[in-house]
This record gives C-alpha cells, structure tokens and sequence, in this order.
C-alpha cells in the first residue's frame, strides 16, 4: 500500500507541474477576501481533523456559481482542510486536464472525499484512475455529464436536479406566465446527455398538452470554436428574431449556463418571458444582467436578492414574466456535498444515506425539497427539486 501511495504521490507532482498554468487565476473577489487579503478560514487544519476534502469545480467563466460556493468552503474551513480546483472552460477538448486536475487531489493521501460540480467529460475516466490506487475516498458529484449507469457505478453518491419533472413543471409555470410558445436553446453535446434530451422530448409532450408551440434552436457551444463569447453573441442576435416571428409571449429557455445572462437581458429587452434558468438559482445570472450590485452586508441575503430582481424587472414591465428557484442547485449540492463528506469521514455515516442528504439539502435550501433515486437500480444517483418564485 505504500509503495501505491507513493507512486500516486509522484504521479500527482507531475501532473501538478503540467496542468498547473491551466488552473484558473480567481478574478478579482476570487481567491482573495474583498479586502485584497486571503482568505484562510477557519484556524482547524486538516491535520487536527484527520482529513481534507477535494472539492473541483468550473471557472468563473463556465461556472461561478460553484467556483464561488468553493470559495466559501475554503473560506469556512480553510485552504489546509478544503482542496480547490478547477477544471478548463473547454473541458470537452481538455478532458486530460480535467482528469488531471481530480487526479492530484487523491495524490494527497489526507484527502479522504472528492465532491465534483459540475462532474464533466472524464470525471468517470479520473476516478477509475484513483482507484486503480486508492479504494478510501468518498466521491460526490454533482450535475453529471456523464451517462448516468457509466457515473452511478463509480461515485458514491450523485446530485442531478430532477430534469424528467422539470420537463413538466417548467412549461407548466411558463403557461402560468402567459407563454404560448416555449424556446429551448441547446447544442448537440448537451442533446447527447440521456437526461437533457428526456427532458427536452417532455417538454415537446408538455407543449402539446397545454397547448404551446415547442420551438427548438440549435445554439453554438461555448466550448466548441466560437467559445463562450460567441455563444452569447448569437443569444443577444437570435431572441429578437425569434421574438419578432413568435411575439412576446413566448418563453426562453436554454441548457447551457453561460447563455443565461444574456438570455434575461434579452428577455427584458424584448418582453418574452424567462421561467427558470438551466440551474435555477437567484444568483445565476441575474444579477450580472441586471446590473444588480450586492451590498457585503447583504451577502447571502436572498430576500434582499429577491427584491431586488423583482425592482429591476418591474422597470421594465416583466413583473410576473421571470422566475426561477428559491436558491441555488449548484451551490446547494456543494454545500450540502461538504458536509456530508465532514460526516462521512468522521465516520457519522455510511457512503451512501439518502436521509442524511435530505436533511442537509434542507437546512441550506427550506423544507420545500424533494429527493428520490432515478431508479432502483441507481440508489446512489439522486434526483431534486426546490420550490419556484415568481418575480
């Protein structure tokens, strides 16, 4: 055994040396406290507790949400206990560096859980790599990319949002919303991930019941040539046109993160209607299109958050037109991944307890949650949904 974690520890210095000028710089408010200092957290390092926990997450770019949850984590418990990094903007063509990147975490033999958010092309490939080495770290991951038998049999425990209801339930509250046609926004990578295009067929089956007319528009992807710039360029051209041949009452959606702020400034723009982004969330993406700036005294304050979307949308008469979660998934299954890898390895529970789960997805998001495996032959890979606001 030692001869295995030495030559992973070797292995993860050179992988280190090799991905680390891929690493993500944090922006400004990144790594560092608003202050320009670095934020150390909390005094308890990983020695005193017996183990550190790797935590992988996208880019401000790709994934703010989550890079600013890994902050928070870091800054609760410090850079000692919480082990940060990134995985590239285009982690379809990099899938190496992104294995790399969740390799190095197990080359620390302390690291004892690995949480993954959003667990993209090659984390299956990453972990079948660590285990060749290490049996004794919990993995947690969250919005697979991944085929869900091929990551089931891997992680311990897998977070998705329930896309086969949201199916459902977001035509139904763009109906509420006055919609009459609903357009989905996506690419052919996303198409080819089992529950994006389950999903995306209920919603052709949800239109027809309630009567609205589905549109589908193929989109760049962000991680293909034109980037994410492009991406959001052809958002900011495409929704007038659409709206212009639709009308107004017509809902926007679209499966891809970096598409949802220019998709809300084009929503306003234009007066369409917004249900729910890909990761419903009141952080995501609106107060970037808003231009909503976040007191430190408010930080984490979502009433306050809520409020203020909702004044900046009455501005331009889409009161009622936007909605989405009461608090952020992505966040939500970091969070709540953390603190289930704290219990896990002080040994308070077992790999995989779905009441436990429940239970810390509550505490961080209210009550109005729900959580069931997506079949019982994948008991680990567990679906949820929070409560809906209307702004």
């Amino acid at each position: 055994m030692k001869k295995k974690i030495l030559a992973l520890l070797l292995v993860g210095l050179l992988l280190i040396s090799a991905v680390g000028c891929g690493k993500q710089e944090a922006p400004a408010g990144g790594e560092e406290g608003s202050n320009g200092e670095e934020a150390t957290g909390e005094e308890t390092g990983g020695e005193e507790l017996g183990f550190k926990i790797g935590l992988v997450t996208g880019t401000v770019s790709q994934g703010e949400e989550e890079f600013r949850a890994g902050e928070n984590l870091v800054a609760k418990y410090g850079k000692d206990v919480i082990k940060h990094v990134t995985y590239p903007d285009k982690f379809t063509e990099e899938q190496e560096t992104t294995i790399a990147q969740i390799t190095s975490l197990a080359a620390d033999e302390d690291v004892k859980a690995i949480i993954i958010c959003q667990a993209v092309p090659g984390t299956a490939a990453a972990i079948d790599k660590i285990k060749e080495m290490r049996d004794d770290i919990l993995f947690v991951l969250g919005v697979p990319h991944e085929d869900p038998d091929t990551i089931a049999s891997r992680a311990d425990v897998v977070l998705e949002l329930d896309q086969l209801e949201r199916g459902q339930s977001i035509i139904k509250t763009a109906k509420e919303m006055g919609a009459k046609t609903f357009i989905h926004y996506s690419f052919p990578r996303h198409m080819s991930y089992e529950l994006l295009s389950q999903r995306r067929d209920i919603f052709k089956e949800t239109c027809e019941e309630l009567g609205l007319d589905f549109v589908e528009v193929d989109a760049p992807d962000p991680t293909g040539d034109a980037g994410i710039s492009g991406a959001q360029q052809f958002i900011l051209e495409d929704v007038p046109r659409q709206i212009d041949k639709y009308g107004k009452d017509t809902a926007l959606f679209s499966t891809n993160c970096a598409m949802q702020e220019p998709l809300i400034k084009s929503a306003l723009e234009t007066g369409a209607i917004y249900p729910e982004q890909c990761c419903p969330s009141p952080y995501h993406a609106y107060p970037g299109a808003l231009g909503i700036q976040i007191p430190e005294d408010k930080a984490g304050d979502l009433d306050y958050l809520a409020e203020q979307i909702s004044e900046k949308v009455a501005e331009k008469d889409g009161t009622g037109r936007f909605g989405t979660w009461t608090y952020s998934a992505n966040m939500a299954m970091i969070d709540a991944g953390a603190e289930y890898a704290m219990a896990y390895c002080k040994g308070e529970i077992e790999k995989l307890d779905e009441d436990f789960m429940l239970e810390k997805l509550k505490e961080i998001a209210g009550d109005d949650v729900k959580i069931r495996p997506i079949d019982d032959d994948k008991k680990n890979f567990l679906l949820f949904v929070f409560g809906s606001q209307i702004f």
